[in-house]
This record gives C-alpha cells, sequence and structure tokens, in this order.
C-alpha cells in the first residue's frame, strides 16, 4: 500500500522539518480534491494525473496505481467512479498518519 522506501528517502533528501511540511501539504490538498471529488461521484482524468504523481512523490504506491489505471481508463472515455479512488486514499492515509504522526 505504501512505498515506505520512498518515504524514508524523501525524508533523508529533504529533512524531518520540510518532510513534516510537503506531507501535511500533500495530504491537505488531497484532502480538498478528493473532497470536491466525492461530492460529485466521479473523477477526471486531470485530477487522477495530479493525485497519481502527488501519490508516487509521498510513497503512496497503491493510490498511484489505482489513479493510473483509472486515468488510462478516463482517456479511453470511460467514466471512472471516485468511491474506488476515495477508498484506497482513505486507507492509505490513515495507515500513513499511524506510521509518520502526521495529521493534516
Amino acid at each position: 500500500m505504501i512505498d515506505w522506501h520512498r518515504v524514508d528517502a524523501l525524508r533523508d533528501e529533504i529533512g524531518e522539518d520540510d518532510f513534516a511540511d510537503v506531507a501535511a501539504l500533500f495530504l491537505q490538498e488531497c484532502d480538498e480534491t478528493l473532497g470536491q471529488v466525492a461530492a460529485a461521484g466521479t473523477i477526471s482524468a486531470d485530477v487522477l494525473h495530479f493525485l497519481k504523481g502527488a501519490a508516487l512523490n509521498l510513497g503512496f504506491a497503491a493510490l498511484a496505481d489505482r489513479c493510473a489505471q483509472d486515468e488510462a481508463a478516463c482517456r479511453a472515455g470511460q467514466p471512472v467512479p471516485a468511491e474506488p479512488v476515495l477508498a484506497i486514499y482513505r486507507e492509505t492515509r490513515a495507515a500513513f498518519v499511524c506510521r509518520v504522526g502526521q495529521a493534516a
């Protein structure tokens, strides 16, 4: 679900304080974006692309994989329901916050 090696590498690259800021910003942006998506019920290719990139940077591997699959489906003209992405994000976020202690 989470690539903890990526999380640790990012923390080592930017330092503990900056990592805390980056993680909090990531969670805040995703919470806001996915809140809008939840209201709409479907998700766009552009939103999936944004989430995929952000998830890869922070090690949210399962979310990035799901976003990549759904982005391809969107670009092929298929409607993509938001709930599977939302469910993976909620589960991944909870695991991340539990281990890292970041709360947004």
